[in-house]
């Protein structure tokens, strides 16, 4: 009977919650119908209300999805020089390599610095030794503390030398270095992106050239044969005109080769990502004018790299000589420890001793005995600085020299642009009088000829002293940053 009672009970909750959760499981679908149907209705409104709308035109938005490529694709990017620089300074693999070597240099540095400063550890060691057969609480081993030993310590510890010293501030002397030697890359790098980029400048202009003479020998050509056809000139001249033609039809074509060597080679420095599409400005112009030789040689005075770079590497071999002698003199280590080093894992032993304490120690190192290796290591480090000092005389002595040469190349340069120039115009002046003197058969084909190919190698010369003058100013300014 008290079973009976017990079942119904424990049975009488279960019905109960199954029809709870049916009633809930029908109002759920209710509520899913309902939305279901209001959705059907909103679609419905939008399909007639998108009916009666007018459609939309197509065409327009095919050309706003299609502007933006086709303006990317006609539009390369225009590159300055300026801008060369900058790009190719992030591409290129030598300055790069240099940025490296002084981000390890500095890295060095923090190194030497952290070895005068304190450094802090914390140990934690367990021994545990065999008990003497004497007594539990003995160890084997006479060396240690006892059968359990917990360490738990931290340590303070200081090292202090000549030598220490001596290597933060030849770390410092290393950094100066390649901080001076990252500047030689980066001036390098102008003199390199100016050789290539107003290259293909140049070569722009020598292909212009070549097109124009190849229309100015057709030009003749077309002349020469009605003069023949007038019996005023022999066949002779047609044939000396097709020669000449033929020749500037083949000078076009290198010309054209040249100029896109040069966009290739240039295309190399400026992009991570090997691409020719691009433009460049063309600002080979009147040339700028040159400073007072003793204003650039004053600011290469002061603010050479090379120079710097010398300076730094006989600082850095001095400390390197006190280094060494600090491998001879005495130095000291000094210890701070504290923490626990007890049989028991704890503040406390079981007896109420306090484990916790402290303890310092302090070494004074002095070498003895070394077989001579400490005095050899002081006769490299003078070595190596004599050979600083050599090279440091040798850094100003090229400065001077160097100075005084790309001062004299840029200042050539750019006297001989004017006389280029004037070259260009008279060349130009002397095709023109040949011509017409040809026409009226007072000059012969090779007169025409003659001028034909020296206004073309006037213009060349004129667009090759253009580049040298550049190259010029890019060389005065890896001596002096500026310029």
């Amino acid at each position: 009977m008290l079973k009976s009672m017990r079942n119904t009970e424990t049975g009488y909750p279960r019905v109960r919650r199954a029809a709870i959760v049916g009633r809930l499981l029908v109002q759920t679908l209710l509520v899913q119908a309902l939305f279901v149907q209001s959705l059907l209705v909103v679609m419905a409104g939008r399909t007639a209300a998108q009916a009666n709308e007018p459609a939309p035109s197509l065409q327009v938005t095919a050309a706003e999805q299609s502007a933006p490529l086709n303006s990317a694709a006609a539009s390369p990017p225009t590159i300055t020089f300026s801008e060369a620089l900058q790009r190719t300074r992030a591409n290129n693999p030598q300055l790069q390599a240099a940025f490296t070597a002084l981000g390890l240099a500095h890295q060095d540095l923090v190194q030497s610095r952290a070895a005068l400063l304190p450094n802090v550890n914390y140990n934690m060691q367990y021994l545990y030794t065999e008990p003497s057969p004497h007594g539990t609480n003995n160890p084997i081993f006479i060396a240690n503390n006892g059968v359990h030993e917990y360490i738990a310590q931290g340590n303070v510890h200081q090292a202090l030398s000549l030598q220490t010293f001596a290597d933060y501030g030849r770390a410092s002397a290393a950094q100066a270095v390649a901080r001076a030697k990252s500047e030689i890359a980066l001036r390098g790098l102008a003199v390199t992106v100016a050789q290539a980029y107003y290259a293909h400048v140049a070569a722009g202009h020598k292909y212009a050239t070549a097109q124009r003479a190849n229309e100015e020998a057709q030009r003749f050509l077309g002349i020469s044969e009605k003069l023949e056809n007038g019996g005023e000139v022999a066949h002779s001249d047609v044939i000396k005109a097709q020669l000449q033609y033929r020749q500037q039809q083949r000078d076009l074509r290198e010309a054209e080769l040249g100029m896109n060597k040069s966009r290739l080679d240039l295309a190399v420095l400026l992009f991570k990502d090997f691409n020719e599409n691009f433009a460049v400005v063309d600002d080979l112009g009147a040339p700028p004018a040159l400073p007072p030789f003793d204003e650039v040689s004053a600011a290469g005075t002061r603010n050479n790299p090379d120079l710097r770079a010398a300076q730094a590497a006989l600082l850095q071999a001095s400390r390197q000589v006190t280094s060494a002698w600090g491998g001879v003199l005495p130095a000291i280590t000094v210890d701070y420890w504290y923490g626990i080093d007890a049989n028991q894992f704890a503040t406390e032993s079981p007896t109420g001793f306090r484990n916790l304490g402290s303890s310092a120690a302090a070494t004074l190192q002095l070498p003895i005995w070394s077989w001579g290796a400490n005095f050899s290591k002081v006769k490299q480090a003078n070595l190596e600085k004599k050979q600083a000092v050599v090279e440091l005389s040798a850094a100003q002595r090229t400065l001077l020299a160097n100075l005084r040469s790309f001062y004299n190349e840029a200042q050539a340069a750019r006297a001989e642009l004017e006389l280029l120039s004037q070259s260009v115009q008279l060349a130009s002046e002397s095709l023109r009088l040949t011509s017409l003197r040809y026409q009226s058969g007072e000059a012969t084909v090779l007169e025409v000829v003659d001028a034909q190919n020296t206004l073309t190698a006037a213009s060349n010369a004129y667009d090759d002293g253009q580049v040298r003058f550049r190259v010029a100013l890019a060389n005065i300014q890896t001596l002096t940053g500026k310029f």
